[in-house]
């Protein structure tokens, strides 16, 4: 009996560190058949809509009959969901993972609880609450993060580990057709963050519009599939750059739709039901540690001062960024009606767990910026 509660208790803990080996494996593969010249719109169009088609039956059988009807003003918040969230935001962060290395980029990836607080500050949805000493936590992990950010950005510093001593895959350093460009890619991947940042915040126009978060994650990924496509097409026709064949892109493409979308889903969505909505988020740090391990074991890469401090920066500033939107209390204000709305609808985001931030977003999920209600979503 006390065999088996242990178990239980330590499913959410094992499902979220499954989730970053799965996204770890993810950045890794992403890395490697971007480098060997795979052309980025073709993967996100394959990748979406066989995302659509894991959770097709999440949405047909578990919101069947609930009602909710698919309007115009549903469409257009569908479209601009995928457009910001995929086609822009993961466009550019692929294009930036290319140019750079998969540590570097997925350290971007975790500033975008912080910048999508800060958009939310902008927006009114939320208040900074600096009079309370969560609230000064919350902010003072923004600034560190940041902070973490441009040390990466702009500091470089000496090597500390030589992944040129550590690389045991030969057969993963096959030549790269695609040079890096850290200049390039760096502002490419803030973009992308700006861009997933703006995606969150679409969501709290999209959930209330269309509740239902299986069909707005399906139609979603349908909708981004198309989006990439058409893009794709206008930027290369060539039929070598859209063929599928049985090499890593194609496993990497259905990694990505079956794990890092529906099993991921289901792992994130489990543990914020029984653990809360910034659970999930606090293992986000976990996959940059793995990626930057597997990046000088096994790809080669070398892990600098620059980074490593960045790196720490950011897991710290990220940890007190979380623990003051746990902790931070509801404070009742006289806030227009049309604010009022959108706060519910980001906490009804944060309960049902919208399924858009394992399906779209690589590393990170969703942060509560309410109370500590204990959430039954994602």
């Amino acid at each position: 009996m006390e065999c088996r509660k242990l178990l239980k208790g330590s499913g959410p803990l094992v499902g979220m560190i499954m989730v970053q080996v799965i996204s770890t494996g993810l950045q890794i593969l992403s890395r490697v058949i971007l480098t060997q010249g795979t052309f980025i719109f073709a993967l996100m169009a394959y990748r979406h809509l066989l995302a659509a088609l894991c959770i097709a039956p999440f949405a047909f059988f578990l919101e069947r009959g609930n009602g909710t009807k698919l309007t115009l003003m549903v469409g257009v918040w569908v479209f601009l969901s995928s457009l910001s969230g995929i086609t822009m935001g993961m466009g550019m962060f692929y294009y930036g993972l290319r140019d750079t290395t998969a540590t570097y980029a997925t350290n971007f990836l975790n500033l975008i609880p912080i910048v999508t607080f800060m958009f939310s500050i902008i927006t009114r949805i939320e208040k900074l609450n600096l009079r309370t000493t969560k609230g000064k936590v919350r902010v003072a992990g923004t600034i560190l993060c940041l902070a973490g950010a441009l040390i990466i950005s702009l500091y470089a510093g000496s090597v500390v580990i030589s992944g040129s001593h550590h690389a045991h895959l030969p057969t993963l350093m096959i030549a790269k057709i695609v040079k890096p460009d850290w200049t390039r890619g760096t502002i490419i991947l803030v973009a992308s963050v700006l861009s997933y940042a703006t995606w969150f915040i679409v969501q709290v126009k999209l959930l209330n519009a269309f509740p239902s978060k299986y069909w707005a994650t399906m139609l979603t990924c349908i909708s981004a599939s198309i989006q990439t496509a058409v893009v794709g097409l206008c930027l290369d026709r060539r039929k070598t750059s859209w063929q599928l064949r049985w090499n890593l892109q194609l496993i990497t493409i259905v990694y990505s739709g079956v794990l890092a979308s529906a099993a991921s889903f289901y792992l994130i969505s489990w543990a914020v039901a029984s653990r809360g909505p910034t659970y999930p988020a606090m293992f986000n740090p976990l996959s940059l540690i793995f990626v930057a391990i597997i990046e000088v074991l096994l790809l080669g890469e070398d892990l600098r001062t620059g980074s490593l401090l960045g790196m720490l920066a950011i897991i710290v500033g990220l940890y007190f960024f979380l623990w003051g939107s746990r902790k931070e209390k509801k404070i009742e204000s006289p806030l227009p009606k049309s604010v009022k709305g959108e706060i519910q609808v980001m906490k009804s985001y944060e309960r049902e767990g919208s399924q858009l931030s394992a399906t779209v977003v690589p590393t990170t999920s969703p942060v509560s910026h309410s109370s500590d209600e204990q959430h039954d979503g994602l």
